[in-house]
């Protein structure tokens, strides 16, 4: 049955959250057929608005249905279905995390959202020993599985900053944070996937076993599977963090101090950047939770609201290493070029560390300032033009930093899988910038619209110049420039789609492709 002319005529706008809500009314039939799929879980059909919202608040795409799976069978069950009905069905299915995304990349427009929260937790399993590791469902959020690991004095290698995320949504992007450096992103440290295709099949897949579509899937922007399982390598974890923050005027030694940690052999374990552009009282805002160094110099420090560099760091311990802690640390501390007053530290829990940014939400939250609209832009500039992007950015696109963080912190390529589906700049050492602004008015400097215009000014600086961006969580609006954005590699992503979801039936919120615009192949 071809979609009739009255589905195309339900389809309609409206304007809310300063972005787009669509929403598209299925013909009853369709919602039938779901009804009777056998699921150990359930659909539902009515409230689905927190399914067609997500941390960006700048869109909003009403599904037709949400799954809450009982099981991974329910979901295979269910994207076989939209599958065999091939393309006389305008279902689409897009898997739903904590809805971290920002573009709507995690809505389903008069699709499927599937709930991957509601996965049995009870699946993760840590395995110790030479080599331990953690089974652990893809709907599992990150923070769960650290306190989990945690109990057998084990953790996974490298993080995001906001733990409140699942494991198939990270992997589904890359995972990056001040480990980055060190370890790679999330996606380089994980041993085994368990994926349901576009098909509706149950594939596990490593490096070994089916290694095509674990490749593809690992920052795959989930089109090419849904994770339902990931085995994530561990570690020893430590107890305590010594946590540094000092301040640099200069961008060059900000810079050349960073990229001289992250080349060390013996460094920090976590090491990234802030931009604070026109902010006074940065020390005072630190001494709530933060020791001077040298409380004399520190009140003489004044920052009259220029661009300031502060670089954020932490040395991992165990209590009875305290002493060895703080030698490393002073040596390491010895070979750079902050400004001596900003020197400030504390010694936290390694949980509470890796934890940090969750006390800011709550108090968000407590000020209704969290489900505010967030439109953020994520960089990966090459190691070569980060110098010639700032110059222009900091201080002249941007006249104060006041809608939110921003970060600029170098990793090492070869860190990196380049069988993976992310694509990052061709240099040995990029950095990693995001402008993580909060759009909390309709209008003014903390505008949806006047951010977003500060992003496409720097988005266009790039382009002119030449920097060579590559931008992570991607947002397009035409295949021209998503095929811009993987360049040769657009060939092999294309081939891993035609494979492994040939009817674009998977994550249609990225906007790379279009629902039965593939043909099955003969």
């Amino acid at each position: 049955m071809k979609p009739s002319v009255l589905q195309y005529l339900k389809l309609f706008l409206l304007f809310a959250f300063g972005g787009v809500i669509i929403a598209h009314v299925p013909d009853q039939d369709v919602l039938e057929s779901l009804r009777k799929l056998p699921l150990d879980g359930h659909f539902s059909f009515r409230d689905m608005s927190t399914a067609a919202r997500d941390f960006g608040n700048l869109s909003s795409f009403m599904p037709a249905a949400v799954l809450h799976p009982g099981s991974v069978d329910d979901i295979a069950i269910t994207v076989r279905h939209v599958f065999l009905k091939g393309e006389h069905s305008m279902l689409t299915v897009a898997a739903r995390g904590h809805g971290h995304s920002l573009r709507g990349q995690c809505q389903a427009a008069g699709g499927i959202v599937i709930k991957m929260e509601s996965l049995p937790t009870a699946r993760m399993q840590v395995h110790s020993g030479a080599s331990p590791y953690v089974d652990a469902s893809g709907g599992e959020l990150w923070i769960n599985v650290l306190h989990e690991t945690f109990k057998y004095g084990l953790a996974p290698k490298s993080w995001t900053d906001y733990l409140h995320l699942t494991i198939g949504g990270t992997l589904s992007n890359a995972g990056v944070s001040g480990q980055t450096f060190r370890h790679g992103p999330q996606i380089s440290n994980v041993i085994e996937l368990e994926i349901v295709t576009g098909r509706g099949d149950i594939i596990t897949c490593s490096p070994d076993q089916n290694s095509d579509l674990f490749h593809a899937a690992l920052g795959g922007l989930g089109q090419f599977g849904i994770i339902t399982r990931a085995r994530i390598a561990l570690e020893r974890a430590p107890k305590m963090v010594r946590w540094i923050r000092v301040l640099y005027s200069d961008f060059i030694s900000f810079t050349e101090d960073q990229e001289m940690l992250i080349s060390a052999e013996r460094t920090f374990d976590y090491i990234e950047g802030f931009v604070t552009i026109n902010r006074t009282g940065i020390l005072n805002n630190w001494r709530s939770s933060f020791n001077p160094q040298d409380p004399v110099w520190a009140s003489q420090f004044e920052s009259d609201g220029r661009v300031l560099f502060c670089l954020e760091m932490t040395k991992n311990y165990n209590p009875e290493e305290v002493d060895n802690m703080e030698q490393e640390v002073n040596n390491l501390l010895y070979q750079l070029r902050y400004i001596p007053q900003s020197l400030f530290h504390t010694d936290v829990t390694y949980i509470e560390f890796l934890d940090r940014v969750h006390s800011s939400e709550v108090k968000l939250r407590a000020k209704g300032m969290w489900e505010v609209p967030h439109p953020w832009l994520n960089l990966m500039i090459p190691k070569s033009s980060i110098h010639t992007f700032a110059r222009e950015v900091f201080g002249k696109i941007l006249k104060d930093s006041n809608n939110g963080p921003i970060l600029l912190y170098p990793v090492n390529k070869f860190r990196w899988d380049n069988r993976t589906s992310v694509v990052i700049p061709d240099e040995e050492v990029f950095y990693l910038v995001g402008f993580l602004s909060s759009a909390p008015s309709s209008s003014g400097p903390h505008s949806i619209e006047h951010t977003l215009n500060l992003n496409n000014q720097i988005i266009e600086f790039s382009d002119k110049a030449g920097i060579g961006v590559k931008q992570y969580l991607p947002n397009y609006n035409t295949e021209q420039e998503w095929k811009a954005h993987f360049e040769a590699r657009w060939e092999t992503f294309l081939r891993r789609k035609n494979a492994y979801d040939p009817l674009a039936i998977l994550a249609p919120g990225q906007g790379i492709f279009q629902k039965a615009s593939l043909p099955l192949p003969s």
